[in-house]
């Protein structure tokens, strides 16, 4: 599987070392409530378990998740992905709050993109954000994600259905946004 670099970071795909990080960054329930399925609190074990499923996805090629270390220093800063749905990848990321404000899910959502679209042919993505974390939709928006409607979309951290802004990205729409 590739490691994926940008000026700042370094995506590589989740290993067990990085379940401390993961877990640490997700028992935060400002990060947990705005992702679909992750659990709160979460814990270790639910770190591990998360490692082993997406290895097994990516042996099936229907998920391609990645650690997002800064280069500088090796600090896992958050994770992003992409896991086949109904056909279409759908883009997912999250950062750790301490390292929120800084472009780190612009510039590793960017480089997913383009990995996705090169490497995996992929002629159009999804990705999603809470109608309560209108920041996500700004990432998605400078990225060249278009609104596709709202849904409600079960939200695990908040044992709750949550209003969804749905968003997508065609092959030419991200090469658009690229050129721009």
């Amino acid at each position: 599987m590739p490691r994926l670099e940008t000026p700042r970071l370094v995506l590589r795909p989740p290993e067990y070392s990085d379940a401390p990080a993961f877990a640490r960054h997700l028992c935060d329930y400002e990060v947990a409530k705005n992702l679909a399925s992750v659990p709160h609190p979460y814990g270790l074990a639910d770190a591990q378990d998360f490692v082993s499923r997406v290895s097994a996805g990516r042996a099936r090629g229907e998920s391609f998740a990645f650690t997002i270390l800064f280069k500088e220093d090796g600090a896992v800063l958050g994770c992003c992905g992409l896991d086949l749905r109904k056909g279409i990848f759908d883009l997912g990321y999250w950062i750790g709050r301490p390292y929120w404000g800084m472009g780190i899910a612009t510039e590793a959502a960017r480089r997913l993109i383009s990995f996705a679209f090169n490497g995996l042919k992929a002629d159009r993505l999804s990705a999603g954000w809470f109608t309560d974390n209108p920041v996500s939709g700004r990432v998605l928006s400078k990225l060249g994600f278009a609104p596709a409607g709202v849904m409600p979309y079960s939200c695990r951290a908040r044992g709750a259905e949550v209003a969804c802004n749905r968003m997508a990205l065609s092959r030419a729409g991200f090469g658009r946004k690229q050129a721009a």
